[in-house]
Order: structure tokens, then sequence, then C-alpha cells
């Protein structure tokens, strides 16, 4: 396993991040402590997980991911780094959601009670709440710092100018800055090249992009013909298997899975190690966030923090996803 700095702070991570949004749905609490259990003895040190995890269960459901990684953590936890995330609606009420003052503050510590620890090592905004002003949301998030609840804080799911708005209030105010960006990232969506890549590197963000594997269309299972019949793609998951299956379920992009096959191919590696690696080439690349479903799954992934590609292949890799830097206008 490699491992890199975390953007301008101290900290030093896994190359791999290990995502935990099945588990508690797709994958049961046995399967998932396996699965960590596997990440961990290939040296992961990065954990990320959420509230509202386990992805497409529901309110009722919703922080039982974060219950199955704390009881996992427990007699171990100062071996890993870990991440959890809020914003998502947690219960009945108006305020049981977003990113005020009220929300953070309560959100924190449930999070908290349920991983079993006294402090997160990154605390992020899983999305953004255009309903809050950024100034409230920055303020209770440097009381979460300064209470000793979270050692950084970070965002998901941003756009590049509220990000940037956000860095220059967090500087007027004098409180606690994100350090980190979530953003989804492979090749089928290219999109954080243009704006959110630059601001990262100029600011000293890590970046901790999720998808790399597109949810699983990377791999080369699945086919435009077939239906799917597993994974993410699928009611398995709720609502967030129609949510995967509007980002990447199209025949432009099945096109693309067929040339880069024939780019990985000769290599002698699977589609699935060029992709994850292709991710990992970039150097604004801090660590990629992998998920799996059973601990076998990782067999292909946790060995590619190591994997370096070609420069001709990564040039290939390039070309052939190059429209995916625009969005669906390129469609």
């Amino acid at each position: 396993m490699q491992y890199r700095k975390f953007g301008r702070t101290g900290l030093t991570v896994s190359r791999l991040c290990l995502g935990t949004m099945t588990f508690g749905l797709q994958t049961e609490e046995d399967v998932s402590q396996r699965i960590l259990d596997t990440a961990a003895d290939a040296g992961v040190n990065f954990i990320d997980t959420a509230d509202v995890y386990p992805l497409g269960a529901g309110e009722s459901n919703a922080g039982r991911t974060e219950e199955i990684v704390g009881r996992w953590l427990k007699g171990k936890r100062d071996r890993f780094i870990l991440a959890t995330k809020a914003v998502g609606k947690m219960g009945p009420s108006a305020w049981d959601q977003g990113a005020s003052r009220k929300h953070l503050l309560d959100a924190i510590d449930a999070s908290l009670r349920r991983l079993g620890t006294d402090y997160v090592d990154l605390y992020q905004l899983h999305s953004d709440d255009a309903n809050t002003q950024l100034d409230e949301t920055l303020e209770a998030l440097d009381v979460i710092v300064r209470s000793g609840k979270a050692r950084y804080i970070g965002v998901s799911n941003f756009l590049a100018y509220r990000l940037a708005r956000a860095l220059g209030r967090a500087d007027v105010l004098r409180v606690a800055r994100f350090v980190s960006v979530q953003p989804r990232y492979n090749l089928l969506f290219r999109q954080i090249e243009r704006e959110l890549l630059p601001l990262a590197d100029e600011e000293q963000l890590a970046v901790i992009p999720y998808n790399p594997l597109a949810g699983g269309l990377l791999t080369g299972k699945h086919r435009v013909d077939a239906a799917p019949t597993s994974g993410r793609f699928t009611e398995t998951v709720g609502k967030a298997g129609a949510v995967y299956q509007e980002r990447y379920w199209h025949p432009r992009e099945f096109e693309t899975i067929e040339k880069l096959k024939a780019i990985a191919t000769p290599t002698g590696e699977s589609l699935t190690r060029i992709s994850l690696a292709w991710v990992l080439a970039n150097p604004l690349i801090t660590s990629a966030i992998i998920g799996a479903s059973s601990a076998e799954q990782l067999s292909d992934t946790l060995s590619t923090s190591e994997l370096v590609l070609d420069a001709q292949v990564k040039t290939q890799l390039d070309e052939v996803s190059h429209e995916y830097r625009w969005g669906d206008a390129a469609r």
C-alpha cells in the first residue's frame, strides 16, 4: 500500500480509502467485518462513512453503517483515520437535515455515539445546503473542531465556486478551514478537472474521489442489453439504484467501456485495475474511495495503489474518455 500526505495537513493516509455505504444493506455485518479486515490487512488506514448510510435503506435504517464500523473499530480506533459525513435527512423533523448549526451539532454527537468514539479525524458536509448561510455552517464546524470532536473538516459534492467562497469566508471569519474535497471522479465522469481540481491544487486541498469505478460499470461485467442483476444499479440499494442508472447506464458509456477494454487487454491488467490506476495517476488525487459487497471483490483493487500506468496507456485512456470532461452536453 502506498501513502500520501493529506493536503496541507500533517496527516498521512493510504492511497486507497475504504468506502462503507453498502454496509448494513447490500452487505450484512459479518460480511462487512470481513471487508474491513481484508482492507486493513492490505494496509488501508483510511475509512469513510456517513450518517445516512447504508445508502438506499431509508431514514429508519440511517446510521446502521456507522454502528457496524464502530463495532469493528473497538479496540483499534487509534490505528485508523476515520471520516464521516452529515447533511442528509436523519429524522422526521424539518431540522433533521442540512448544514444548520442545530443539525450539525446534533449530527456530530449522534455519529460519535454510533461510531463508539469521542472524535472523528475528518468531518465532511455530504452536500451543499443552499438554504443555510455559509457563515452559520462554518461557525458550527469551527465549534466542532475546537471541541475536539473532529480533527479536520471537508466537503463532498460541492461546486468549485461554492467551495472557493467557503474557503474565503473561513479566512475572513478566522474559523476552521476545509482541508479536503470528496467529488465523483472516474473515466466516465471527468468534469471536476475543469474547475474543482485546479482549485484544490491552488488551495492544497486533499482530493478523495468516490465512484472511481463508476459504481462497478468500469469492471466491465455489465452489458447494455442485459438488465443488471446485482450491485448498485439494482433496486437492492433503493432509490440509489435509479440514481446510478441515470449516471452511467447509457449506450455512450458502454461504447466507451468497449474502447477501454481494448486498451486494457494488451496490458494483461483487468479493466478494474486500469480504471482505478488511471484515477490514482492524477497527481492531485490523494486517496481513492473503493467499495465492495464482499471481501473477494477487493482482490483486484487493493493492490492497485502500486500499479504504475505506462505513459502510452495513460494517454490512450485520456483520449478515449476526453469527452466526459464536458458532461451531458457531449451526448
